[in-house]
């Protein structure tokens, strides 16, 4: 399959970074609106599931292959178990402690960086 008209091949490449943008800003401030690492993941995959609806599927599989997203997985998978091991090793009270309660001030509302350890299970 060779893709769509295109005008909808111009349209996709106009906004193809705008969706990626919005799913980056969820994954960001997912502590702070409803979103988080789910809701910003899907809007991500959701710039390949149109690229690959507009563009066809050999299009999409040439610029993100199954190597590339299977490391892409595995580093995710890794990140999450590292914030899981900080809490355990870095507190001593368990998977997922947040650590970074004792140093920093956390809980404001509308700080970035107020979140603890959430920001950082959103971003893995």
């Amino acid at each position: 399959m060779k893709g769509m008209t295109i005008i909808v091949k111009n349209i996709s490449s106009l906004v193809k970074m705008l969706i990626f943008l919005f799913g980056i800003y969820i994954i960001i401030f997912g502590h702070l609106t409803p979103g988080g690492g789910f809701a910003g993941g899907v809007i991500l995959a959701s710039t390949y599931v149109l690229l690959m609806l507009a563009f066809g599927r050999e299009y999409a599989e040439k610029n993100l292959s199954l190597p590339i997203t299977s490391k892409l997985d595995c580093v995710g998978a890794l990140l999450f178990a590292a914030v899981a091991l900080f809490g355990l090793f870095y507190g001593a009270a368990g998977f997922f402690w947040n650590f970074i309660h004792q140093k920093y001030m956390v809980g404001q509302p509308l700080k970035l960086l107020s979140a603890g350890t959430i920001p950082l299970s959103n971003i893995a």
